[in-house]
């Protein structure tokens, strides 16, 4: 009987410093992303500031895709070029490539089409021969959903130091019209926002490769961008690649404004199912920890807790932990965003609601399901990153 009291007690402590640590990690979260976010950016002397790459991966058009590719065309930066890579030469997106192209004859872009099968991810294969013709030593890789202020590139430039090898961005979300544009801001903004903004403080490797700044002479020891075709998850394994050579990984003080013209909720959800399999499999210690920093199952969880040590009131206390989550998570988004929501204190309630009440049933449905279904291709992630694609069994003739 003392065993069962023992197990139970240690249960429940166990239990309440993973809420006290969670609070530290708001916490820590809005302490420093108002320290590091929209800070001025310091002007170097253009001449010693080192030529960029810029690799575009494009698959598709959608309604913002011109606006998005021209602030690469307008950036403040004295020396770089832009790399357009598109698989298929039927894509829509050729057309918006060369109109811009005409349009800002002295900017230095070159277009690749066809790409080069390296590996099992499609977007280290389609932008493989930009890579490979990239004239200068720094890269950035930007997602085609991407849109660039005048100075984000010399911002994340201005984060490399000597040490430094890779510099990344915080991904958030434009300010778009609509309720599913709504929910996905929120998200960025608090649950993505506090766990990346975590990490990146403790030092664990939370890169996302949809904005990422880093050196190929480091990239090519490690094997080239053709070695991380062989994941899913590029992004993660190349920044893992700079942390086991001993370079320091960064976070840039701009976010990376995604500014997708197609986007609803299930398009969303399906995004962050997806992602939950990437990482459970490239980091497995993430299925355990993930669903107990999620507010709801967490308040649960700890109001049993604290009703066992301290025989609180569970019921008062959940509430008073959803009421002190939510405002904690205002105040970082509006730290994220640097200003005003782009809506009502009701809109973002009813917002914030739906995204903690449905992740953790996303994140159960990873578990369910292992197969990633990306670009109409399924595949199969191993322990490790490594995937292979399923391929379709023959008809039957």
């Amino acid at each position: 009987m003392e065993l069962v009291d023992y197990t139970i007690c240690g249960l429940a402590v166990l239990i309440f410093t993973s809420w006290c640590i969670n609070w530290l990690t708001h916490v820590m979260a809005i302490v420093y992303g108002k320290l590091k976010f929209h800070r001025q950016t310091t002007v170097l002397v253009p001449e010693e500031l080192p030529g960029v790459s810029i690799i575009k991966p494009l698959l598709g058009v959608d309604p913002h895709l011109f606006g998005n590719l021209e602030t690469f065309f307008n950036l403040k930066y004295p020396q770089y070029e832009i790399l357009f890579c598109i698989q298929e030469e039927m894509d829509g997106a050729l057309m918006i490539v060369q109109s811009l192209m005409q349009k800002y004859p002295k900017v230095d872009a070159k277009l690749f089409i066809g790409g080069k099968k390296v590996g099992i991810n499609p977007k280290v294969n389609n932008m493989i021969l930009g890579y490979d013709a990239a004239k200068f030593d720094l890269i950035l890789i930007s997602d085609s959903g991407l849109r660039m202020k005048e100075d984000t590139l010399l911002d994340m430039v201005n984060c490399l130091t000597e040490k430094t090898g890779l510099v990344h961005q915080m991904p958030y979300i434009c300010d778009r019209k609509g309720f599913s544009s709504l929910v996905e801001q929120i998200f960025f903004g608090t649950q993505q926002a506090k766990m990346y903004i975590g990490a990146n403080c403790l030092g664990i490797n939370c890169t996302t490769g949809m904005s990422c700044l880093f050196r190929k002479e480091v990239a090519e020891e490690a094997g080239g961008m053709k070695y991380f075709g062989q994941f899913l998850a590029e992004d993660y394994m190349l920044a893992q690649a700079f942390l086991d050579r001993g370079w320091i990984v960064r976070i840039s003080s701009q976010t990376a404004y995604q500014n997708a013209g197609n986007y609803s909720i299930a398009d969303f959800h399906a995004r962050l199912v997806r992602w939950t399999k990437l990482r459970i499999a490239t980091v497995p210690t993430t299925m355990f920890f993930e669903p107990i920093f999620q507010c709801m199952f967490l308040g649960a969880i700890t109001s049993w807790a604290v009703s066992y040590l301290f025989d609180w009131t569970a019921l008062v206390f959940f509430l008073i932990h959803v009421l002190v989550w939510f405002l904690g998570d205002y105040i970082l988004i509006s730290v994220v965003q640097g200003g005003p929501l782009p809506c009502s204190k009701f809109e973002f309630m009813v917002g914030w609601l739906l995204n903690e009440m449905s992740y953790l049933y996303l994140i159960c449905q990873a578990h369910l399901n292992p197969t990633v279904v990306w670009r109409s291709k399924k595949y199969r992630i191993k322990w490790g990153g490594i995937t292979e694609e399923i391929t379709p069994p023959p008809p039957k003739e």
